[in-house]
């Protein structure tokens, strides 16, 4: 059973990423937080499922363990499997979808392909109790080993740069400064 993947980004696809590890090519599907997130060439490390069939070999790759227990969390419900968890993940970020679950708001579960208000309402039902007590880690929100200020994202939202952009920007700064100066400092880097 494979538990991580460290390697490289050889490509980055809509719903997957190629991952180089000693010479050998792995696809790893992921949710769209990550994918955007990276830059090919770059190393990084995945915690992988594996979803073996007859038929086939899928692995689902996240950034640390409590976005992987998200998932395994939400394919234990009735009908819910890999891609429609991916789908889910693709929403929000998993702290989001965790307080969506928990407070019972189907209507934003909604919002995920391939899942109707049969599906949300089942979700709910099934992982409200479930994840009254799962924490997310602070790793939720780390991207390449920062922890990324969400105010300092929105600021460079709201400035019109995409998401994929403020986080690479955000990634140079010091996190440890305050929101606008990790904003002017990431303006500058962008000059």
């Amino acid at each position: 059973m494979i538990a991580y993947l460290y390697g490289e980004v050889v490509q980055k696809n809509t719903d997957s990423l190629i991952l180089d590890v000693n010479n050998l090519g792995y696809k790893v599907y992921s949710p769209n937080y990550i994918i955007e997130s990276v830059e090919e060439n770059q190393k990084i490390k995945l915690f992988v499922y594996e979803n073996i069939k007859e038929d086939s070999y899928d692995l689902y790759g996240f950034n640390d363990q409590t976005g992987l227990d998200l998932f395994e969390k939400l394919i234990s419900v009735k009908n819910v499997g890999p891609k429609v968890a991916i789908g889910i993940l693709n929403i929000a970020k998993p702290d989001e979808i965790k307080n969506a679950i928990t407070e019972g708001n189907i209507a934003f579960l909604m919002v995920a392909k391939g899942i109707g208000k049969r599906a949300a309402e089942q979700i709910v039902v099934e992982l409200k109790g479930k994840l009254a007590n799962f924490e997310l880690a602070e790793s939720s929100n780390m991207i390449n080993g920062f922890s990324q200020n969400e105010e300092a994202i929105q600021a460079l939202l709201a400035l019109g740069y995409t998401q994929k952009d403020a986080l690479k920007l955000l990634s140079k700064v010091d996190q440890t400064q305050a929101v606008q100066e990790q904003v002017k400092e990431a303006l500058r880097n962008s000059l």
